[in-house]
């Protein structure tokens, strides 16, 4: 199951919308090529990531934008590792984009640290509100903007669908990444496992040996589930996550569609490999004459 938001109504926000922003930030590039910058917690070799990039691509040359014509893309894939994703996001702001293309994880926290003024849309964002990066999403503020990946409320629903499915289960382990989101997530679940008298365990997301040796010990002991939460973690670790849930015959639901895909028990979240089939708008509809507000960022809106 998973929640979508329109593709060409979100690139129609990142060039059209671009526009917006002060000419300051893209002065050099009045006369030539647009310059976008992405930023990755990811592999590149990572399905998921490429998947959404390829429909990003996509939507690209569907508005008229071709990489070597008008645009040149700069890409930066930081693989889960802090320090680098720290690096890569000072190198691209250093190029001086129109705008940077934020992906899941610490991506637009990170960008926001280094004092990037450069534009930044989130691909992806959580609770952009609590995490800093706007003031509202009526008024944003500032130069970030974007999307929404899902709401805390849909955690809850991870922990009905376990016991929908695995009755049984009275200890459920969540796989989370260390952060706020990670927080909002655990929120949520426990709030629904009280009312099913199920007990918790955290197991945080930080190296391949940890996970093991976590997931390992937690099924030592009977009657035990498992959730992936919503992070870049989950999808560096996620053949190794799915492996050791067959190991030890752990049901699992997890956050995103890859993971059954690749052989995983079930899903229900955000479908991120797909930014988007509803009808798009425009370009010209998103070429307002003042900064954009919240009318680019949505939450998802459709089910399936």
């Amino acid at each position: 199951m998973a929640s979508y938001i329109g593709r060409r109504k979100f690139l129609a926000t990142l060039l059209g919308g671009a526009a917006a922003w002060p000419l300051a930030a893209r002065a050099q590039q009045a006369e030539g090529m647009r310059r976008i910058g992405v930023l990755m917690n990811t592999g590149a070799d990572e399905s998921e990531s490429q998947a959404r990039l390829a429909a990003f691509m996509q939507g690209l040359q569907e508005l008229g934008w071709a990489v070597g014509r008008n645009m040149r893309v700069d890409y930066r894939w930081s693989a889960g590792d802090a320090a680098r994703l720290r690096k890569d996001a000072t190198e691209l702001v250093a190029l001086r984009p129109e705008v940077i293309l934020a992906g899941v994880g610490a991506t637009t926290q990170v960008l926001q640290q280094v004092g990037s003024t450069v534009p930044i849309v989130m691909a992806q964002g959580i609770d952009p509100v609590g995490n800093g990066f706007v003031e509202s999403l009526a008024r944003p503020g500032g130069n970030i903007t974007g999307f929404i990946q899902f709401e805390y409320g849909l955690a809850g629903k991870w922990m009905e669908l376990l016991k929908e499915v695995a009755p049984g289960v009275t200890r459920v382990g969540v796989l989370r990444e260390p952060g706020p989101a990670a927080i909002g997530q655990w929120t949520m679940i426990q709030a629904v496992a009280q009312s099913f008298g199920a007990e918790l365990k955290p197991i945080d997301l930080r190296d391949a040996s940890e996970i093991d040796r976590a997931i390992t010990a937690f099924a030592h002991s009977p009657n035990g589930g498992l959730i992936v939460a919503v992070s870049a973690a989950s999808l560096i670790h996620r053949d190794l996550i799915i492996t050791l849930a067959a190991q030890h015959r752990l049901p699992v639901v997890y956050a995103y569609r890859v993971f059954v895909t690749s052989g995983g028990l079930m899903t229900y979240g955000p479908d991120t490999a797909s930014i988007g089939a509803r009808p798009a708008t425009s370009i010209a509809s998103s070429r307002a004459k003042s900064r954009p507000t919240c009318r680019c960022r949505r939450r998802p809106s459709t089910s399936w």
